[in-house]
């Protein structure tokens, strides 16, 4: 079975492309108290990871400062179980590291990319901007990021739209993804939707009022 396509090219299901990185941005331990609504940027951040594995979608994932504010959250798995492309920490506010950019490098060019994190007025939108500005489509999830000010994740979203993101949610971005309900991993996919369908309608009503 071919894989996965490239969600904006729609080809067949005959032609499809390699599937978009999945970024996770500076989910981190000691932000738990900080940043609004921050259970549920995790909850999307494992739904994500979830996918990620069923649609062979490399992980890169950061953190800010970890020698200050922690590693990933725990439930990701990141430090234990789950295998990232590249997990680099930083203390650039952009995800495009050294790291990252090297990982980018060694690929056939300008990719696909969603992103997943905090804060989305600081690192999600310096991450998605340098993406962008080197030719990159990028995909931000509404449902999966936040900031410790509710009012700031409107602003960012609708900035990034303008830039030339795509602003969608982590479940339009699965079928869009897969294009086709006669894929090899739909059944995967369509389970993980139903599986994640409670924290996925917490995340929708509370994330994403833009």
């Amino acid at each position: 079975m071919p894989p996965v396509r490239s969600p904006h090219l729609h080809p067949t299901p005959d032609d499809r492309c390699s599937p978009p990185p999945n970024r996770i941005c500076d989910i981190q331990e000691n932000f738990r108290k900080a940043i609004w609504e921050y259970p549920k940027v995790i909850s999307t951040a494992q739904k994500m990871i979830k996918a990620s594995q069923i649609l062979s979608m490399p992980i890169y994932a950061t953190t800010q400062n970890r020698a200050r504010l922690g590693p990933t959250c725990a439930e990701l798995g990141l430090d234990t179980d789950v295998h990232a492309a590249a997990h680099a920490d930083k203390t650039a506010f952009s995800m495009y590291v050294p790291a990252i950019a090297a990982a980018l490098a060694a690929g056939p060019g300008p990719v696909e990319a969603v992103i997943v994190g905090i804060e989305a007025h600081i690192c999600v939108t310096q991450t998605a901007l340098d993406l962008l500005a080197r030719g990159h489509r990028v995909y931000v999830l509404a449902d999966g990021v936040s900031s410790c000010n509710a009012e700031e994740v409107p602003i960012a979203l609708r900035r990034l739209a303008r830039e030339g993101a795509v602003v969608t949610t982590s479940e339009g971005f699965l079928y869009e993804c897969m294009g086709d309900a006669g894929v090899e991993e739909f059944k995967a996919v369509a389970g993980l939707v139903k599986e994640s369908k409670e924290g996925t309608r917490e995340a929708l009503q509370t994330l994403c009022k833009m």
